[in-house]
């Protein structure tokens, strides 16, 4: 398993992996591990775990390595992210020390309030990238493995949008070469993770591996690709709150959304370029779900605020401010105000996991490009060209327990119900 960005959220992810193994934590919060799948009717009673119907890897199958701008290995950085508590820490210390990241590729041009000395050289970006498959190479012959994943859970890069060098794999590579500033670090990692054959997630909001030249050359190479910007917080409840909103057609004229966070992401955010990234996937999701087009009485003026404020003293317990302006019947007034405290890398390491659980089991059914069943965990679901994303959380579920019904060859669900009345 290769993760770009040894941080909160990859110590955490790992960390609680190998504590699972050793049985002192439960993996809460994980599908894969915890989830059960309905298979046939209701009157069946067959509702087996995920992982009973189909065939994930294995726990203990898991091997670690990554990338960072600091060198200190997984013990030291998950001590400076502080995340976990000290007591789980030192259970699983022996296998944390003995992950080190190996140098990464940066450029503090996409990050602005970051830099590290842990830092790869290369005269171009091709280079850069080579250098990245020689690792990707190395680490998979060192440790014995049949398989890779590659998650990117670095920062936010800056505010992207597609350009021509984006359009084609010829075009990007001519990019590569030229060290055209379109191409961020992110990119040189789906680069060559999808040249390796090796399927790719973005867990940031940042333009990565969702341009048309690497879905063109995903399908070449048979990698599958998700994405992007994990939903762990208030995006979150935003999509288990509206969609009932929307069920019940109550109308929302305004929703503000305000956060405070003290970790490295909130430091990273705390640039106005980087949040313009996670400004524009924090706010798309509430434009899909409530349609406005087709219910303009009800949202087409919804005016919706997102703020993220850098906030030291928190770390990495972000804290979510939410206040819903809905109207009813006859157009009354209402409000819903919601206070989520939560803790952002406890929420978005499962999420790690799955999702590198899910694009290996895709990989193996012979499924590559773009796999929007996995948009169940994104703020930003990556698909097709001529669709529109799916945000609503209860029909992501939906799409993504089909496609496992789907794998096994069992009827898919779609909750009709006739057959228990006719």
């Amino acid at each position: 398993m290769l993760l770009v960005g040894l941080g909160a959220v990859s110590t955490t992810f790992i960390a609680g992996v190998i504590a699972i193994r050793k049985g002192i934590a439960k993996p809460i919060g994980s599908l894969t591990q915890m989830g059960h799948i309905r298979l046939g009717k209701r009157t069946e009673g067959r509702s087996p775990m995920i992982n009973e119907v189909v065939p994930l890897a294995a726990l203990d199958d898991l091997v670690f390595g990554g990338w960072d701008i600091f060198a200190e290995d997984c013990y030291r950085a998950a001590k400076t992210a502080g995340v976990l508590e000290p007591t789980l820490l030192e259970q699983v210390r022996p296998e944390l020390e003995k992950i080190r990241p190996w140098p990464a590729v940066f450029d503090q041009h996409y990050v602005k309030r970051l830099d590290g000395p842990n830092v790869k050289k290369g005269k171009t970006k091709r280079d850069l990238a080579e250098q990245v498959m020689a690792d990707i190479q190395k680490f998979k012959k060192d440790n014995d493995l049949d398989r890779l994943v590659m998650i990117w859970a670095g920062s936010t890069e800056i505010y992207m949008t597609e350009s021509e060098v984006h359009q084609s794999m010829a075009s990007f590579e001519r990019g590569l070469e030229a060290n055209d500033p379109a191409i961020p670090p992110s990119m040189v990692y789906a680069y060559a993770a999808i040249r390796e054959g090796i399927p790719y997630a973005n867990a940031a909001p940042n333009l990565s591996a969702d341009i048309p030249a690497l879905v063109e050359l995903a399908s070449h190479t048979k990698s599958p690709i998700a994405g992007k910007d994990m939903k762990t917080g208030q995006t979150l409840i935003k999509t288990i709150i509206a969609p009932g909103l929307k069920a019940r057609l109550l109308g929302v004229n305004g929703w503000y959304s305000t956060n405070i966070l003290g970790n490295r992401d909130g430091e990273v955010l705390d640039d106005p370029e980087s949040f313009k990234t996670k400004e524009e996937t924090k706010k798309s999701a509430l434009d899909y779900i409530f349609q406005p087009h087709l219910y303009p009485d009800l949202y087409k003026d919804l005016c919706h605020v997102v703020r993220i404020n850098y906030y030291p003293p928190r770390g990495d317990n972000k804290e979510g401010w939410d206040n819903i302006d809905i109207v009813g019947w006859l157009g009354y007034p209402m409000q819903l105000k919601i206070n989520f405290l939560c803790r952002d890398s406890i929420l978005a390491a499962p999420i790690v996991l799955d999702v590198a659980l899910f694009l290996d089991l895709a990989k193996r059914a012979g499924m590559s490009g773009i796999q929007e069943w996995l948009s169940f965990y994104f703020k930003a679901p990556v698909h097709a060209p001529n669709l529109y994303p799916e945000h609503d959380l209860f029909i992501q579920l939906m799409k993504l327990k089909n496609t496992l019904r789907y794998f096994k060859g069992e009827d898919l669900i779609t909750h009709l119900g006739r057959e228990y009345y006719d």
